[in-house]
């Protein structure tokens, strides 16, 4: 069987550190161009990634121009992700697009447009729907386990940890600040676990207090005041129409002592469960309470897979193997929709101060 040909249009970080490690652990795929604007950092990804004979560009249109390219992978940043997708897609290429889906859901819903069009698959990169505890926690979801699943919290909370490299904190590039990139993974997660894509109403607020701080304690460094134009922190309380209520909550930088990003809570008619201390049910017996912490790295859950594949090497072969055998992708593109839609709504109700109903 020939193999799958993959192009990466960003070759910084989380390319280097997810993408390309886990696409060159899978016989099926070769990575065989790839493209940055800065040529070198094209070159090494190659060196250290590449099959023999891969191509490298500095314009991502000179590698969709590629017929022997099948897979793109979008790193880039959030406000090329649209732009870069849509191109792909209409060169006849499956997309893999690094977290948040956009800046904007206008922008995602012409992504999604363009694979409908294309008939090609596009998927979003939510690593955390691969960690053990997600996956095992999903299972119970679907199997009924915590019955009917009617409150939630999802939680992205950072005492201090401002990105202080890129763009981080450029609204205009990002789109905004911990709630696209930290909530946005949280948020996927709840509405995944809760199979739950039918919003009613968004209320929201988002703070700009310690970024306007100079001098301020940040493990990644100082920042320039006047150039941290996103939120410092943003929280919403979002009501399904199915009544169910999920309270979304993300900061880069709060006085707040119990931090912790890519963790939800949830509260079924027949259990709980929280990612607080490892994965945690709680629920009723006859006559008491009980709590289980589970061990999903050892022998308390023998049919569950342990195998040593990460998060990130199972988002690639899922993936992947959504291509070959012409299967839905783990996180759908209208799935990823919604949580911009959702994004987009908590910004609009952040700064008009009403809530923001969905039709």
């Amino acid at each position: 069987m020939s193999k799958l040909k993959v192009g990466i249009i960003g070759c910084g970080g989380i390319a280097r550190a997810k993408h390309m490690p886990s696409l060159t652990k899978l016989k099926e795929v070769a990575i065989t161009a790839f493209a940055n604007r800065d040529m070198a950092k094209a070159e090494q990804a190659a060196a250290d990634f590449g099959a023999p004979g891969a191509k490298v560009y500095s314009d991502y249109r000179a590698l969709l121009e590629d017929a022997d390219v099948d897979v793109v992978h979008v790193c880039t940043g959030n406000d090329t992700h649209a732009e870069i997708t849509i191109a792909a897609l209409e060169a006849g290429k499956h997309v893999m697009c690094e977290k948040p889906m956009a800046r904007s859901a206008g922008e995602a819903r012409l992504m999604v447009e363009a694979a409908s069009r294309s008939g090609k698959k596009l998927s979003i990169s939510y690593n955390n729907r691969y960690r053990q505890d997600t996956q095992y926690l999903y299972n119970l979801c679907r199997n009924g386990a915590l019955g009917d699943i009617y409150y939630a919290k999802a939680h992205a909370l950072r005492r201090r940890g401002v990105p202080t490299w890129g763009t981080f904190l450029n609204k205009e590039l990002q789109g905004g600040g911990p709630l696209i990139d930290l909530g946005t993974h949280v948020l996927d997660m709840a509405l995944w676990l809760m199979d739950n894509y039918e919003p009613h109403s968004v209320t929201g607020s988002a703070f700009y207090k310690l970024g306007k701080r100079a001098n301020a304690f940040n493990p990644y460094g100082s920042w320039d005041p006047d150039k941290f134009t996103v939120e410092d922190s943003a929280f919403a309380m979002i009501r399904m129409k199915n009544g169910a209520v999920i309270y979304l909550e993300s900061s880069f930088a709060i006085h707040m002592l119990q931090e912790g990003t890519g963790k939800v809570t949830l509260c079924g008619t027949e259990a709980g469960a929280d990612m607080w201390n490892g994965l945690t049910l709680n629920g009723e017996l006859p006559g008491a309470l009980y709590e289980n912490r589970l061990d999903l790295n050892g022998e308390s859950v023998p049919f569950y897979n342990v195998a040593k594949e990460t998060p990130a090497d199972l988002e690639a072969r899922l993936w992947i193997e959504a291509i070959l055998h012409d299967r839905e992708p783990v996180v759908q593109p209208t799935q990823a929709l919604v949580v911009q839609q959702l994004l987009d709504a908590i910004y609009e109700s952040a700064e008009t101060g009403q809530t923001v109903y969905f039709p």
